[in-house]
């Protein structure tokens, strides 16, 4: 992967334009295409991206069709595509990160923020590529694991963790997306309990990070754990996740809720729910939840 070259796709010169100039003196290399297909030629043959920005609405083949068909082929399905539309429709935008966009911008957006989001994609994939790398000779030897517990505290444990426990499961890609969201979840929102508003300000002001950060180093959060419990079996694999937070009603993110389809926030639970075809259950309060994977995906 080029961690530094990104390739941009609109049917408009003119948006194609602007966003050269958004990433003018960032260090970013940007490569850009008119129409799906010929994006698509150029990631089968013109060298690794570190991430795809994408326009929805497109002549011909879309913006969606073209996600779809990143997200299907195995030597791209990790690649971090943002989404970006003038057709504001929560429903779209809904669409859109349930078929695997990484984030949804809606134009016209700030520069400021198109950065933000495409440094944190990086950042994420650049972790996980190479902890995807280091377990590779170990896939197969880590399926063989039938009982486990883990304990871990920060959000880059969280990533890591993500990463080992999808190799137990039968479809890594989709598990590693789900456990991703909900390892960090119980992190920010269980331990540290930062609130749906918070984040969605931290978020947007590019602090989020930070603000975890000093919490983690707070006295009434120094020792709160997050504990995860694996049990695998011939049938299913479960995967129980329990912070020390005092819960939250967990019933009104189920789903990809329209009235929240342009916050910066608010879809783990729903995508984690959609990916590979895994039952979610929370218990209790909501500090605890588990997820099923029936065996063969």
């Amino acid at each position: 992967m080029s961690d530094r070259r990104l390739l941009v796709v609109d049917d408009e010169s003119i948006n194609l334009e602007l966003i050269r100039e958004y990433f003018v003196d960032t260090g970013f290399a940007v490569d850009t295409a008119t129409d799906a297909e010929t994006a698509w030629q150029m990631l089968e043959t013109g060298g690794a991206y570190a991430a795809v920005l994408l326009d929805r609405m497109m002549p011909g083949t879309d913006g969606m069709a073209l996600l779809r068909r990143i997200k299907a082929a195995s030597a791209h399905a990790h690649l971090p595509v943002i989404m970006q539309t003038a057709a504001g429709s929560p429903q779209l935008v809904s669409e859109g990160l349930a078929a695997g966009a990484y984030y949804y911008l809606v134009k016209p957006y700030a520069r400021d923020a198109l950065l933000a989001i495409v440094r944190a994609a990086l950042g994420e994939r650049a972790v996980r590529d190479a902890l995807r790398a280091e377990l590779a000779a170990y896939a197969g030897s880590l399926r063989l694991l039938r009982h486990a517990e883990f304990v871990f505290r920060d959000i880059d444990q969280a990533g890591q963790l993500a990463v080992v426990l999808a190799q137990i499961c039968p479809v890594p890609e989709a598990a590693e997306l789900a456990l991703g969201e909900l390892l960090v979840n119980a992190v920010e929102h269980g331990n540290l309990a930062i609130s749906y508003q918070e984040k969605s300000r931290l978020r947007r002001e590019d602090g989020w990070r930070e603000e975890i950060e000093r919490r983690l180093g707070l006295p009434e959060y120094a020792d709160r754990v997050v504990r995860v419990a694996v049990q695998n079996g011939p049938e299913a694999c479960e995967i129980s996740i329990a912070d020390q937070g005092s819960g939250f009603d967990w019933s009104g993110y189920l789903d990809l809720a329209p009235e929240r389809a342009f916050d910066p926030n608010g879809r783990g639970i729903a995508l984690a729910r959609i990916a590979g075809g895994a039952s979610l259950h929370y218990i209790g309060c909501g500090n605890t939840v588990r997820l099923r994977f029936p065996a063969g995906g």
